[in-house]
């Protein structure tokens, strides 16, 4: 038990996990994540601001939105639009050292491909593995950064292509065969990650200061491969499609239907075996999520720690017949788990918050649980009012998104309150849905007149957010300047 008033911090952060495979949507089975749920707080309509890993993981670390972190898509492919945050921008890690806290780091990084997180205040094991993964000056350069990928397409001309498709399998002529789910322990990696946090644990040396310490598995993240263990328990009948699964997205921008068009060769009951083995993903990393938490009880810090549960962004899971996640705006990709565990921090445990809540919120909540001031403005606000069972005056009504695309650009922006959700699309046709009577999104409005007061609105809104938050994504050539209702809508909309 360390000996501050500054509480301990453990970050457990997964990829890819669906905000409804938790308590209290509970559709995939974590015994673990109910118990730390019912003795924690639940924010049960947490959103990432971008449907990518790294603009999202950059959010969480810096509390900024990719317009002002500068981190759009991945980080390490050769046509990224930035190898890393800006060079100005902070990260709370960085804060937390200053202060005087121990930072440790286990698991997936995917900020920059130029820093560890060594660069920003944590310690690592074995910092050198991931440096070797980084990129370098030539990076800069996309062919250069690609070759070993059109070496590998190279070799792949010489074989002949599968004629038939085995289960779960995706034929893409001249790329290879993607394999959406199996049995494999693929993700015996993620036993790793998490065996090394808890040696990190067990040989901590009890000197006073307060530690921060991150755990970062890779899981549920596609393709979907599960220790048979945890496949075992589920059956393909266990589980039911979507309810917009037969949406055929006519009435939604094309690229919607043509990323759809590559999942269509799977069956129906294929479909429902990926559900099994993602769902059955889920309960792997709350079993790994439980050793964590085991472990901290054994050696009594449990209670003196501040635990944050939650994933990069979410999974199509089938609905509207999509899997992973892209730039089609549907709620399964942007909606996480969030849940947070602070026995001396948070009052009347157990309570479920369904304010919105956003990625970016998480590095004002963890500079202000540690006592830690800092001299600049997030796009998140804290989440330490809620702890206190209080109602934060002037909490946000709506979530904004912000993407340019992850390697297939498209500028894409959108805004989702209690009631309405729209997104404007640059590349294609915008999309409005209402979502009190239509929660699955499925009929598209924005073509309809009857609602162009709301387009509007809400394009007024998005724009205003923009302006607000350093957002580039304007520009009145003729060519370019799609949306409905222009910029000049920001400064007729109240802020």
């Amino acid at each position: 038990m360390t000996k501050t008033d500054k509480p301990n911090i453990l970050i457990f952060m997964t990829d890819q996990q669906r905000g409804d495979t938790i308590y209290p949507y509970n559709r995939a089975y974590t015994p673990n994540l109910d118990k730390f749920c019912k003795e924690g707080i639940t924010f049960s309509n947490a959103f990432c601001p971008s449907p990518h890993c790294c603009p999202s993981r950059a959010t969480f670390f810096t509390g900024l939105y990719p317009s002002e972190h500068g981190v759009w898509n991945n980080v390490k492919v050769g046509n990224a639009l930035s190898r890393g945050p800006y060079e100005d921008v902070c990260l709370w890690s960085e804060d937390l050292k200053d202060a005087g806290y121990k930072l440790n780091y286990s698991g997936k990084w995917h900020v920059s491909a130029t820093k560890t997180p060594v660069d920003y205040g944590w310690e690592m094991t074995n910092p050198e593995k991931l440096v070797q993964d980084l990129g370098d000056k030539e990076s800069a350069q996309p062919f250069l950064a690609e070759k070993e990928r059109w070496d590998k397409y190279k070799g792949l001309a010489e074989q002949t292509g599968p004629e038939n498709r085995n289960e779960g399998e995706i034929l893409r002529p001249g790329f290879f065969t993607y394999t959406q789910y199996g049995e494999k322990d693929t993700y015996y990696k993620d036993q790793k990650v998490v065996n090394n946090a808890l040696e990190i644990i067990r040989s901590r040396e009890e000197d006073g200061s307060p530690w921060c310490q991150y755990v970062g598995p890779l899981g549920p993240h596609d393709p979907y491969y599960v220790p048979k263990k945890y496949l075992d328990m589920f059956a393909p009948e266990d589980f039911e499609l979507p309810s917009n699964f037969e949406d055929r997205m006519n009435d939604k921008p094309g690229l919607y239907r043509r990323t759809r068009s590559r999942f269509d060769q799977l069956t129906d009951d294929e479909h429902r075996n990926s559900i099994r083995h993602y769902m059955a993903l889920c309960t792997y990393e709350d079993h790994l999520f439980g050793q964590i938490l085991e472990e901290l009880k054994e050696r009594g810090e449990l209670d003196n720690t501040l635990v944050i549960y939650l994933s990069d962004h979410g999974d199509y899971a089938a609905e509207h017949g999509l899997w992973c996640k892209g730039l089609p705006c549907f709620k399964g990709a942007y909606h996480i788990p969030a849940v947070v565990r602070w026995p001396g921090g948070i009052k009347n445990s157990g309570r479920i918050v369904e304010a919105f809540v956003s990625l970016a919120d998480f590095a004002p909540t963890i500079l202000e649980t540690a006592g830690v001031k800092v001299d600049r403005k997030f796009t998140g606000q804290s989440l330490v009012p809620f702890f206190n069972g209080e109602e934060p005056e002037n909490w946000r009504d709506a979530i904004f998104t912000q993407t340019n695309g992850n390697e297939l650009y498209g500028i894409q922006r959108s805004i989702m309150t209690d009631k309405w959700k729209y997104v404007y699309n640059g590349f294609d046709f915008d999309e409005l849905y209402d979502l009190e009577n239509d929660p699955d999104e499925v009929k598209n409005l924005a073509s309809d007149p009857e609602y162009d007061y709301i387009v509007k609105s809400l394009m007024g809104r998005i724009w205003r957010f923009a302006y607000e938050h350093k957002d580039s994504c304007v520009n009145s050539y003729i060519t370019v300047s799609l949306a409905p209702y222009g910029p000049v809508e920001a400064f007729r909309t109240k802020p």
